[in-house]
């Protein structure tokens, strides 16, 4: 996990205590042809290997604050925030077993597990005092890809897309709920966790619902788009980009900004937002064929 983030000009810092130093320069951050896997590799290599800390040089670029946002926000899964409600020793219990789940040698399994970290650091930026069904939801919410697409990747082949992700919702309450039984949760948080999988796939007025649903939409776009982009090509991620934005709220639409996208993702979501992508039809996608083998 990062222990401390340095954002300076000064050269030849270093981490003292708190392991490792992986420096991100803005200027190499900022270029267009830019490869963001390239900074992932850097920092999941330090991040696998135990704590760490970041360094965002400057190098005397104008809006800096923007850009320190976008790299933080892209590896906020390492600052492993909590509040309260996840501070608990069960829950710490919890994560270690959720990680066991995870065989992080698979490019895809490893994809969804640095989502469901992701999307829980994103529950708790939207609301800090997030209880902890809602944070378990996240970090559960996809598990049910464990079984049906850890080694390759299906919804683009679904009929009705709408319909397959209901269908995984489904499932992945049941697996969730077991899950959580097995490490002691009581019988009212592991229903409460299930219901919030069962139905994240569907816009909700469930404050609880609503708030992973944001967060999950967030983490694809700000995390996980480049994946989806390479994996699957233009057509099935412009249906991704509608379908996504449809489950957001106003308030979480306005934190797409700062985020570093792919060109391609961010000419999809500004076409998106034109067309006014939140009343667009979007539940019943055709099949699709992947662009390339590669993280989704």
């Amino acid at each position: 996990m990062i222990t401390k983030v340095l954002v300076t000009d000064e050269q030849g810092v270093e981490a003292g205590g708190d392991g490792p130093l992986v420096s991100i320069s803005i200027a190499e951050w900022r270029r267009p042809e830019a490869d963001l896997w390239a900074f992932d590799a850097r920092v999941d290599a330090a991040g696998g290997a135990g704590p760490f800390a970041l360094r965002i040089e400057t190098d005397g670029a104008a809006d800096c604050a923007s850009a320190a946002e976008e790299i933080l926000t892209r590896y906020q899964r390492f600052l492993r925030r909590t509040n309260e409600a996840s501070s608990a020793a069960l829950f710490a219990r919890t994560l270690d077993a959720h990680r066991a789940l995870y065989d992080l040698e698979k490019p895809l399994v490893k994809a969804d597990y640095d989502h469901a970290i992701d999307a829980w650091q994103w529950v708790l930026r939207l609301d800090p005092r997030a209880g902890a069904a809602v944070q378990l939801a996240a970090l559960f919410h996809d598990i049910e890809r464990l079984v049906t697409e850890a080694d390759v990747r299906v919804e683009h082949k679904a009929a009705d897309y709408q319909a397959f992700k209901d269908a995984h919702a489904r499932e992945g309450a049941r697996m969730t709920r077991a899950a959580l039984t097995a490490l002691g949760w009581d019988e009212g948080t592991c229903a409460r966790v299930g219901a919030i999988v069962e139905k994240h796939e569907r816009p909700s007025g469930d404050p609880d619902l609503a708030l992973l649903n944001d967060a999950d939409a967030l983490s694809f776009f700000s995390l996980n788009s480049l994946g989806f982009l390479n994996y699957y090509g233009l057509e099935h991620t412009a249906r991704k980009v509608a379908f996504t934005l449809r489950r957001m709220r106003p308030s979480a639409r306005e934190r797409l900004r700062p985020v570093r996208y792919h060109p391609e993702v961010d000419r999809l979501l500004r076409e998106a937002f034109a067309a006014g992508a939140s009343s667009a039809e979007t539940t019943h996608f055709g099949p699709t064929q992947p662009h390339e083998e590669g993280r989704a």
